[in-house]
């Protein structure tokens, strides 16, 4: 499918960056919403030569439509848990704070991106809600996960090497590496299930958890569970 820039012929792709919001906790307003994403995405974007352009969480589907529309690709962040029910299951005790009000808007722009063809690219939580909105599941916590034992919410700086991650050979994702074998930092504690239908395990870790999923055909979407952004 060919993409149809939103921007001039020739000028840097402009990047919708789906934001969150954050409920603040002191004075002077405290119980205030305010629209945000961590910096180091605005950076990563802006460094690797595109616009970072924030997408606020709003409900209208028109206005989410035209938030989509003006950007040539999409990148879903990191975040809250997401809302169990949205794939079909009750909330476990040890799920942790959910905002469904974020979840239906970054559900939404997922689907629009979707539908006009701008390309996706998954982090972390990003990862998680892609794989709902394509049809999959997660476990809500990695001690429910036979197997699992790494430590995937690394307590040390942001950009420090947590863990190692496999690459399937062959994929999208493997192709940006020079090597198989690949260290990332680890900030979650939630994993994919069920993969959604139509896409491809890229990444696992040595404990089998799944660590990156694509898909290539169709529009592409690309995502990884670890934190590039604030590795750069």
């Amino acid at each position: 499918m060919a993409l149809e820039k939103a921007g001039p012929a020739g000028s840097p792709p402009v990047i919708g960056i789906a934001a969150s919001l954050l409920i603040t906790a002191t004075e002077p307003f405290p119980g205030m919403e305010r629209s945000y994403v961590n910096h180091d995405y605005v950076t990563a974007v802006a460094a690797a030569g595109a616009v970072p352009l924030m997408l606020p969480v709003i409900q209208d589907l028109e206005l989410i439509r035209r938030q989509v529309a003006a950007t040539d690709g999409i990148l879903m962040t990191g975040g809250y848990d997401p809302d169990p029910l949205l794939y079909g299951e009750n909330p476990n005790r040890r799920i942790d704070f959910i905002f469904p009000e974020v979840d239906e808007h970054q559900l939404a722009v997922i689907r629009v991106a979707n539908e006009l063809g701008k390309p996706i690219l998954g982090i972390c939580r990003g990862l998680q809600m892609l794989n709902i909105a394509f049809g999959g599941s997660l476990y809500q916590d990695l001690t429910l996960i036979p197997g699992s034992y790494i430590q995937h919410y690394q307590k040390s700086r942001k950009e420090t090497r947590g863990h190692q991650v496999t690459l399937t050979e062959g994929t999208m994702l493997a192709k940006l590496f020079p090597e198989t074998v690949i260290l990332t930092n680890s900030f979650h504690h939630l994993a994919v299930k069920d993969l959604a239908p139509g896409f491809t395990v890229n990444a696992l870790a040595p404990d089998g958890v799944i660590e990156g999923m694509e898909r290539e055909s169709g529009v592409p979407v690309l995502a990884v569970q670890w934190h590039p952004e604030m590795m750069c």
